[in-house]
């Protein structure tokens, strides 16, 4: 029997986002200031003709530019945790702007932590029979801690 979506107020509900400390104006200011500061000595080795530095230089402001591109574009990934009396929904949604809905029985589903040998959370998943699913794998130890700790309860109360 597929679960229905309910009006209800949910007994927990948590937006999880990776931690953006750039913004999107910030980003390309760094771009800008990233080309110009290896553009000024490039062109400065080419007039004195070092023209294999100038082409390992601009390579090497593309590859800087384009790793804070890949690492800008992944920080818009997000999930979206509510638990409801009845049902758990994940709503994941990646960093091309995909969404991926999955509901599950709160009754059947059991909350998996994984720690390290300081007791730190790594990985916060549910598992449904033999799926198992990780919720926040870009959130800091310390928050997969808070957020598992939430969720665990929030849990208990949906089973009650």
């Amino acid at each position: 029997m597929p679960m229905q979506a309910t009006t209800t107020t949910p007994l927990f509900a948590a937006e999880l986002t990776p931690n953006r400390s750039l913004s999107a104006r910030g980003a390309w200011v760094l771009f800008g200031l990233t080309a110009a500061l290896f553009a000024m000595p490039g062109l400065l080795f080419m007039s004195m003709g070092g023209f294999p530095v100038t082409a390992l230089m601009g390579l090497t402001g593309a590859a800087i530019i384009g790793a804070l591109y890949i690492a800008l574009r992944r920080s818009k990934r997000s999930e979206r945790v509510t638990v409801w009396s009845d049902q758990i929904e994940w709503l994941s949604v990646d960093s091309a702007g995909q969404s991926v809905l999955r509901r599950f029985d709160p009754v059947s589903i059991r909350l998996v932590l994984t720690r390290d040998e300081h007791e730190k959370t790594n990985a916060v998943c549910l598992r449904d029979g033999k799926d198992v699913f990780e919720l926040g794998a870009f959130l800091s130890t310390e928050d997969k801690s808070s957020f598992a700790k939430a969720l665990g309860t929030a849990l208990r109360r949906a089973r009650n």
